[in-house]
């Protein structure tokens, strides 16, 4: 059994390189690299007006509003979502979630149908120095 308690991972903080709003906490808290076999996760925080930039994923990806209250762009349309709140993002269209509350965005994303994501961002992102996160580099 694999299990994950999200109340104790440890988060690494991104930011663009020319965007200093987006800016979020995050970790991969189940990969390939830890022994899924049909999907992934990403958890990200925001912290209030931050966001996490626009990109695109190689899998279709549910997000779950953990706490707080988002703008979800995706494509072209936005909506508002808060603690409970949904939003499915299919294969490969740009979206991206901003923090629009007063307190802290915790967000859980899950990838179905692939245990290792490509994220491939519009601003490069500082400490990795690309635009591209790809989680089958990650241990």
């Amino acid at each position: 059994m694999i299990t994950v308690d999200l109340n104790k991972i440890e988060l690494a903080e991104f930011r663009a390189k020319e965007d200093e709003k987006q800016h979020c906490k995050a970790t991969f808290p189940l990969l390939g690299a830890h022994g899924s076999k049909e999907l992934a996760s990403v958890y990200f925080e925001l912290e209030p007006g931050d966001h996490l930039g626009s990109h695109t994923d190689s899998a279709e990806e549910l997000l779950i509003v953990l706490e707080g209250q988002v703008a979800a762009q995706v494509g072209n349309e936005v909506i508002i979502a808060k603690k409970g709140g949904l939003v499915l993002v299919p294969k490969m269209v740009p979206h991206n979630i901003k923090n629009i509350g007063s307190g802290k965005v915790k967000v859980l994303g899950v990838f179905g149908g692939a245990n290792n994501i490509v994220a491939t961002f519009n601003q490069e992102l500082i400490p990795t120095g690309t635009n591209i996160v790809d989680t089958a580099m990650m241990s």
